[in-house]
Order: structure tokens, then C-alpha cells, then sequence
């Protein structure tokens, strides 16, 4: 009885072990606000920690306004002649595919010098692979961020035999490994 009521708590804590590092975060840009003019958004961005794989959902006005990622420059500058992408649907998600410094602007003039600008740092997630990925989403609306590339240099690249998840799901395994090992010393000793 004491082996079964162990191995049912291994799976349970694999299962677990194996959902965690997967999770990604969603993350709503000026929460209930949303993306709008006089928004504090680096006050918003001050205690998040953005890493590759979450995504910004920004929501607002279809029209009224627009979500560009630019250059460190441009976002200074509020200029959004060379944006890296743009959107102006009223509900725009950014996956976070690239660590690194990552500018966001409103195009529509005068609103990114009220407030419409953001600045997030993303860290490499714990299991992301080592290979580039630059490739937008299938809306067209990614994230091929780069500080100091123009948008005209930007390239797809795609990982050689090696997919993100693959790198993600290997530590599960082994954590997996250790804790049945561990709970079956202990069981069958």
C-alpha cells in the first residue's frame, strides 16, 4: 500500500514538475486601462519580469490607435517612420521571441509624447534554445525586435533539428528520473 500511495504521489509531482516550466505569461499591457494616452507604462513594466516565450497583449480603440515596435532610437525620439511592426486592430499580442530590449510606441502623432510608449527588458527563459528565432507570428504581428538592426535586415531564421520545446522538456524528464529514484529508495529500503 505504502509503494502505490508513492508512486501516485511521483506522478503527481512529475505532472506538476512538468506543467510549471512550460507556463508562459500573459501579460496585459496597462491592465484594466489598457493602451491609451497619459498610461504610466513604466510604472506598469517596473515590477514585471518578461521573459522569452510570455506575450503583451495590448487592448484599445481598433483605429484609434497603433502598437509599433521600434528601435531603442525611435521610441526615444517617439518616430515611428521605422517601425519594426505595426498593428492597429484594437487588439494586439506580441510574442516575446527574442531576448533583450524591446521598444513600443503609438504611431498616431502626439500620442506616443502623451504617454503611448513602452520599454521592457525580456530575459531568455530558463529552457529556450540557444538558436535565433525571428519569425512573426501568423497574424503578422510579431516580434523580430533587434535595437540596433533596421526592420529591412530582419530575417527568418528557423532552429536546425532542435525545437524550443525540446530544450524545455528535458529537465522535467530528469527531475522526473530523480524523484521516482528518490521515492523509490525510500519506499523499497
Amino acid at each position: 500500500m505504502a509503494f502505490s500511495n508513492a508512486l501516485v504521489l511521483c506522478f503527481l509531482l512529475a505532472i506538476i514538475n512538468m506543467a510549471l516550466p512550460s507556463l508562459a505569461t500573459v501579460y496585459t499591457v496597462g491592465d484594466t486601462s489598457g493602451w491609451v494616452i497619459g498610461g504610466d507604462y513604466s510604472t506598469w513594466a517596473s515590477d514585471k519580469t518578461f521573459a522569452v516565450g510570455d506575450s503583451l497583449v495590448f487592448n484599445y480603440g481598433a483605429g484609434a490607435h497603433t502598437v509599433d515596435e521600434v528601435k531603442e532610437s525611435d521610441y526615444k525620439s517617439c518616430t515611428s517612420g521605422n517601425s519594426i511592426s505595426t498593428d492597429s486592430t484594437g487588439a494586439t499580442t506580441i510574442p516575446l521571441k527574442k531576448a533583450g530590449k524591446h521598444y513600443f510606441i503609438c504611431g498616431v502623432p502626439g500620442h506616443c509624447t502623451g504617454g503611448m510608449k513602452l520599454s521592457i527588458k525580456v530575459k531568455a527563459s530558463s529552457g529556450s534554445s540557444a538558436a535565433p528565432s525571428a519569425t512573426p507570428s501568423s497574424s503578422g504581428k510579431g516580434s523580430p525586435s533587434s535595437d540596433d538592426t533596421p526592420a529591412a535586415t530582419t530575417t527568418t531564421t528557423t532552429p536546425t533539428k532542435q525545437n524550443e520545446s525540446s530544450a524545455t522538456s528535458l529537465s522535467p524528464i530528469v527531475a522526473l528520473f530523480f524523484t521516482v529514484s528518490w521515492i523509490c529508495s525510500y519506499v523499497l529500503v
